[in-house]
């Protein structure tokens, strides 16, 4: 935590979990979301998530450098601005965002490709953004399947 952009990829201090950090890099995401998403319109809420992104791929750069591993556990800025961006998109209420919660860690973990690809490949802030960014994606996914399924 000793720079600002350590601070930033760890997560606000969330990464630094003994248990599971990417699981409470997540759960903080969720929480922030909640308190964050009042106060922003849809637009304002995307250029956000856009800032938040290319500031957290530096972020995580230089913190993955300083730590020696690209992908440290700590590092839980690449679960946060994915997970604010599958809740946007997320149907109201608490059981969607459960379900978006626990998909969007089941796709996290077992890293079905392109993500497993960017995991293995990219070993730079981008890479390790894009792993997660897949994630979102396959939640977003299976999301949209299990409203039409539902309807």
């Amino acid at each position: 935590m000793a720079h600002p952009a350590h601070f930033v990829a760890l997560g606000c201090g969330s990464g630094l979990s003994m248990w599971a950090p990417g699981t409470v890099g997540t759960l903080f995401a969720w929480l922030t979301f909640v308190l964050l998403r009042p106060h922003l319109a849809d637009g304002p809420f995307l250029a956000f998530l856009a800032l938040a992104f290319v500031l957290g791929v530096g972020a995580i750069q230089r913190t993955g450098q300083a730590l020696g591993e690209p992908d440290h556990g700590s590092i839980v800025w690449d679960e946060i601005v994915p997970f604010w961006f599958v809740l946007l998109l997320t149907p109201a209420g608490f059981w969607w965002q459960l379900a978006a919660f626990l998909l969007f860690r089941l796709f996290d973990i077992s890293k079905p490709q392109p993500a497993r690809w960017f995991d293995r490949n990219m070993k730079n802030g981008l890479g390790v953004m894009l792993d997660d960014v897949m994630a979102a994606g396959y939640t977003l996914l299976c999301l949209a399947l299990l409203k039409w399924l539902l309807n």
